[in-house]
Order: structure tokens, then sequence, then C-alpha cells
């Protein structure tokens, strides 16, 4: 079997970010110059792949995150009684705080639950929805002549945050612990402070050029936003202490009061008179009417017994459902993992999925995607779409009846298990960035952006209506095996998640990797096709060209002859070595007879997986 070489993360994702408590030099141990890791490569293990380590194993319960002062918070709520729900929510609560690159509640939440009094899978859409009050008509007026999609800046994109009803709907339904004692870790490390992790310290220092430069062509208020992370002129350091005391005040309040603080009290009305200075269509009201929705989850068999299992839309899990329906006709495993056919199967199968995603998915309230979608018959006509040995120059969305899917390090997942077998498979983010770059006045985190994803055609599903979910990019996953649960996980950054969700599932079904090498090795990641943000093909608002093809990042794992292989089939692969595009990854697994829990992270992120 080819091996894969360990994945390095660019030098660039160890150095600066954030606004900080103090202005002092890194400490020396919080990162690695390029020149240290020049020439060098992984040791040996004893046991399994040298390129990774091994997963983590516990009997009681386990938590997997971005952070590890996230994952030692969820760990201390589990021991004090709390159940997977509780730990979930005050792991997010943290990585809000300390990874506000990601997520933040400001944002949006998904979830699935594994309820073992029930014994069955309970979906939660935390999304929010555009401005009752605001027609397409209204909306396109205020877009610059000519526009044909929401900028990713301002007032325009935001939505309701849908993150602090969902903590509340779970918490009702699953919670244990009062929510004082759920948001009381953060709500301490918001005001005393918490060192800054590398890889979050890197993406704050992106973002903060990031923003200054849309400043440049969508002008935007920056200065609250500023004020709370960017204080110094700079982003803080790996390793400087950061506090938000804003965020602290905004938290205690929610703790105290409740859902309704956040949705009708003190905190809403602050914001929506703070957007309403901004020129945005949010009302109060539309703050009172929003409310989380219980939904179903799909699963689809793979082989061998095992299954996926996501979302509906308005998210995009059943793309990578539907990438599972097409790669179950033929077997990865005939090839090396490492091997052009395995990847050309990979990525064909993604852009056919994402055809599908961008021409039917959208808030079902308002357009329901085809039951179609998710059939073996539908799967096997697709896959025979496939030519094995090139590269479709152009696929379309199957006959049943724009601004790229999402930037770099804007999203956080979290996975937690407790001691009665609950497992909690969380994702939630601001989406591009760290959001819009928006904050109002005095509450400590920042408006999401998730409404540039609406299409501005009147003729598809997913365009912008009053009170209307937008398509959403972020996924939880389930694998259950043998029907049974089995692995509550997720794989963050926008197109990336169905992609990323599928290569995992391959690595453990077709090719018997452990939890943790399945997430360290090697990814492709596909760039490209049609968007849900696009005009429908064929009406008045179509007119910009679509590059089909796309281009295909892979990372410098991939063998060097399986790139050149990948080119001669037609593809336009790129080596990607900074492991940005790729996402990153949590998992916890629950052996069904034993009951002990095994988790995994990855060298991506700055997470940590671990349990007692």
């Amino acid at each position: 079997m080819l091996k894969f070489a360990p994945l390095l993360l660019a030098a660039s994702a160890l150095i600066a970010a954030p606004v900080v408590a103090q202005d002092t030099p890194p400490p020396a141990h919080t990162g690695t110059t390029p020149e240290a890791t020049q020439g060098i490569g992984p040791g040996a293990r004893p046991v399994g792949a040298q390129w990774s380590r091994s997963p983590v194993v516990a009997p009681h319960g386990m938590a997997a995150t971005a952070h590890p002062l996230a994952t030692q918070i969820a760990l201390d709520i589990l021991k004090a009684g709390g159940t997977a729900v509780d730990a979930a929510i005050a792991a997010n609560a943290a990585l809000g705080l300390m990874e506000p690159t990601g997520n933040g509640i400001g944002g949006d939440l998904f979830a699935i639950i594994w309820d073992p009094s029930s014994g069955d899978f309970i979906g939660l859409n935390g999304s929010g929805r555009s401005p009752a009050g605001q027609t397409l008509e209204q909306l396109k007026a205020k877009l610059p002549k000519g526009a044909t999609s929401l900028p990713p800046v301002g007032h325009l994109p935001i939505t309701i945050p849908g993150t602090v009803d969902a903590w509340f709907a779970m918490h009702e339904r699953y919670g244990k612990l009062p929510m004082a004692q759920v948001l009381a870790p953060t709500i301490r490390y918001a005001r005393e402070g918490h060192p800054v992790a590398p890889v979050i310290a890197m993406y704050l220092d992106r973002g903060l050029k990031n923003y200054e430069r849309q400043q440049q062509t969508t002008p935007f208020d920056f200065s609250n936003a500023r004020k709370t992370w960017f204080a110094n002129g700079r982003a803080p350091r790996a390793g400087e202490m950061f506090r938000n005391p804003d965020l602290a005040n905004t938290l205690e309040r929610i703790a105290q009061n409740g859902r309704g603080e956040f949705y009708e009290g003190q905190t809403a009305r602050t914001m929506a008179d703070y957007l309403a200075r901004q020129g945005s269509a949010f009302t109060l009201a539309d703050f009172a009417a929003h409310r989380s929705e219980w939904v179903d989850v799909a699963c689809v068999t793979y082989r061998k017994g095992y299954e996926l299992c996501e979302l509906p839309p308005n998210s995009q899990g059943f793309a990578a459902l539907q990438m599972v329906n097409i790669l179950k006709n033929v077997d990865l495993s005939q090839w090396e993992r490492g091997s052009p056919q395995v990847l050309h199967y990979i990525t064909e199968a993604k852009r056919l999925a994402f055809e599908d995603a961008a021409r039917f998915y959208a808030d079902p309230d308002f357009a329901r995607a085809p039951a179609e979608l998710l059939s073996d018959e539908y799967g096997r006509q697709r896959f025979a779409l496939i030519d094995p040995a090139r590269a479709t120059p152009a696929f379309s969305p199957g006959a049943l009846i724009a601004p790229k899917l999402e930037g770099e390090g804007d999203t956080t997942y979290l996975t937690v298990a407790d001691k009665d077998g609950m497992m909690v498979s969380l994702i939630q983010s601001n989406y591009r960035g760290m959001g819009g770059g928006l904050v109002a006045d005095g509450l400590g985190f920042m408006f999401q952006d998730r409404g540039e994803l609406y299409s501005l055609d009147p003729a598809h599903p997913n365009a912008y209506a009053p009170a209307k979910r937008p398509f959403q990019t972020i996924i939880p996953a389930f694998i259950r095996k043998d029907g049974k649960p089995w692995a509550s996980f997720g794989l963050m950054g926008g197109g990336m998640q169905p992609q990323g969700h599928v290569q995992v599932l391959v690595n453990l079904v077709d090719y018997g990797m452990n939890l943790q090498e399945a997430g360290d090795a090697a990814r492709l990641h596909h760039d490209g096709g049609r968007q849900p943000t696009d005009a429908l093909a064929g009406t008045p608002a179509d007119t910009a060209p679509v590059d089909m093809l796309g281009v295909l990042q892979v990372e410098p794992g991939i063998p060097a002859a399986t790139v050149e292989a990948l080119k001669a089939m037609g593809h336009k692969v790129e080596v990607e070595t900074t492991g940005i595009p790729f996402g990153g990854y949590q998992i916890i697994a629950r052996d069904p007879a034993s009951g002990v829990y095994t988790g995994a992270t990855e060298m991506r992120k700055d997470g940590q997986a671990s349990g007692y």
C-alpha cells in the first residue's frame, strides 16, 4: 500500500493574529519557524502509520474540540454530572471566545444527538432567517448596480443568529445542569483571559488583513470589531493572553435571564438598534420570532454494514449522502488509497453531488429537495456518468422534475459523549471568516454573514425571500454500524465538509485506518462548479460563466506520480501545502459491547480529544 507522507502546516499557521491584554513578544514555545522543520520527516512508531499518533481511549466520557481548553471544559461539565448536551454547549460557548475565527453566538448551529433513552438520532436545525419585512427587490435596491451576489461584509448578508436558541432548545430537552453553571467557565475565561492558540492566531491575523482589504471596496463599520479583537493595531500573537469582557457580560446576562435575553431582552434591543443604524431591515420582532427546528436525520448505506447519517437541507448534508450513493457502486479498495483512481472517483462523485446541491438545496419551508436524490437507483444513474479514465469537463444537475461556498477558518466542529451513551455531533459557524465584520455595541461577538449564500435569481429554490433561511454549508454527521450508532464526527470548512466526510468514511471502511489516521491522512479538496448562489442555468439572471471543471487541490502526502496521473486524466491539480483548505476533523466512536470511547482530532487545528 502507498504510504502518506506527513502533512505539515505552513509556518504561517504558527505566527501572528487577535486583540490582546498586553503587547508583549510571543512566548518562545508557542510555535516553530519554517527553517526548523525543513528537511525532516516523521519519527518512528511501534504501531500504525508513522505520520499519525494514537487515538484516545476512555471508559466514561469524551470530548473532541478544536481547542484544548474547550475540551477540558466539556470534561469538567461531564464530571460534574452534566450530560453530553450540557458539555457540548459549554464547549461551544468556550470556542466562541477562544476560536472567534470559526464561530460565536452571532452565528448558526446544527446538531445531531444520539439519544440512548429513545434509541434514535435527533437532529436540530438552528439556522436563522432573513428580515421578514424586506423583499428580494428591496434587497437588490441596496446592492451596487449589476451585483450578482450579496457582499461578504456589512449588514446585508446578516441573518438572525441561531446559536443561543439552539443551546436552549437542546438544554431544555437533554440538559441537567443549570445554564449558569454550563456557561460559567467561558465567562471566567472571557474576564480573566486565555492564551491564544497558534492556528487561531494565524487565522485572526489573516482575518484582520482581509477586513482591512474589504473596507477599501465595501465600506462597513469595523470599529467595534477592532476594539474587541484588534485594539493594539494588530491581532494577538500565539501564547498572548486575550480577554473579552464584553462577551463575558453578554453571556452572563444570557445565563441569568435565559433565551429571552438574546431574542427579546436587553441584548436583542442592542442588536436591533445597532443594525437599524447600519441600514439593516431587521427589527426586534425578527429576533423575537426566531425558533430552531427539530428535524429528521437521514442515513444511507455505504458497505460492510456502515451507514453515513446527515441532516437535510437547508444544510448540505445530503451532498455527502449523494456522494456515498455514487461511490458504493465501485470497490475503491481494489486500488491503493493514494492512487489516481481513488482520487478521481471521489472527485467526480463530489462534482456530481454538488451540481444537485446547487440546484435543489434550500430552505424546505420554501422548496423541498426531491426525495429521489438519496435513492440507490439515482446513485447508480449518477455513477454511470463518471468516465473512469478522464475528468468530465462539465456535469449537470439530475433531471428530477458565485461566490465560493465558504472561506477559510470559519467553522468549528465538536463532539461529546457521556457515561450514559449519549453522543452529540455539533457544528457552529459565523460563515465566511469571523463573520460580516459587524459587532453590536458592547456585546463582544460578531454577526454572521450567512446571507451571502442566498441566490438573487428569483427562480432559484435558494432565492432570497423574507423570513427565509439561506443554504447552509455546516453539517454534523454520524456513522452507524450494523444498525447501531458507532461514531459521531464532523469536518470543518465550507464545501470541504461533504467531501471530507466521505474521505474519512472511505479511510475507515475501505482502508481500515484507525480514527486518528483517518483524519491525519492526506486529503483532496475539489473547488469549483456551480454554486447554490448562482442563477439557474437558462434563466435571465444566468449571465456569469462558470468553471465547471474546477480545481483539485491535494496535500503533499499524495504521491507525485498520482498528481501527474490526475493531470493526464484532465484534472486541474494543485499541491496545497498549508493544510488550510482541507478542514479540521474530530471524531468519537463507541464500542457497542464494552461502551469504551475512542476519540481523535487532527494536526490541521489546535484541537484535543480527551476523556476520563
